[in-house]
């Protein structure tokens, strides 16, 4: 749909008609009872509050790519599970499983991206984002279970392989050129 459609002017200002809709939905619900005078009180505070208060415009640089989405989403569940079966193979193991600190260089600068990244390294069990140096594009990670002295490696190539797949899935067109 077009800007004009979903933010028509009113009185030289832009309001926002979802935001509109939400509001008044919000009115009507604290007031409990749906009724032509709530409605019409819900819609006429709901444009007063967004043409006196305009909202900046935000771009959060998250573009959702469905088939690399697909892609992200299948390979993280399949993580999940191997991840947890390595946590849970070292809980009934007697003795105190290996622990690593790898430092991970990133290649994306975009925030919003390196948030995601952040994330889904957090949620796998058995690692955990210590530290993140925004400036050095580098994280520190905490690495629970895997043994070797290739662990730092191949931390480091898995973390490229999530980065590659979260921006495929989520990233602008500049997130996406700056991978290549």
């Amino acid at each position: 749909m077009s800007e004009r459609l979903l933010a028509p002017r009113l009185f030289g200002r832009r309001v926002p008609l979802p935001l509109v809709a939400w509001l008044t939905l919000v009115w009507v619900t604290l007031w409990g009872e749906l009724s032509a005078g709530n409605v019409l009180g819900g819609l006429a505070t709901a444009l007063v509050v967004t043409w006196l208060l305009p909202l900046p415009v935000l771009d959060p640089g998250i573009r959702v790519r469905p088939l690399p989405l697909v892609r992200f989403l299948v390979w993280f569940g399949w993580d999940l599970f191997l991840s947890t079966v390595r946590v849970v193979q070292w809980v009934v193991r007697p003795g105190d499983p290996p622990t690593w600190l790898v430092r991970v260089r990133l290649r994306t600068s975009s925030e919003s991206m390196t948030v995601m990244i952040m994330v889904a390294l957090s949620t796998v069990p058995g690692s955990l984002v210590v530290e993140a140096y925004m400036d050095r594009k580098e994280l520190l990670l905490h690495v629970l279970g895997m043994a070797g002295e290739g662990v730092p490696d191949a931390v480091r190539r898995d973390v490229a392989g999530l980065e590659s797949r979260i921006v495929a899935a989520f990233g602008t067109r500049a997130d996406r050129e700056e991978l290549r």
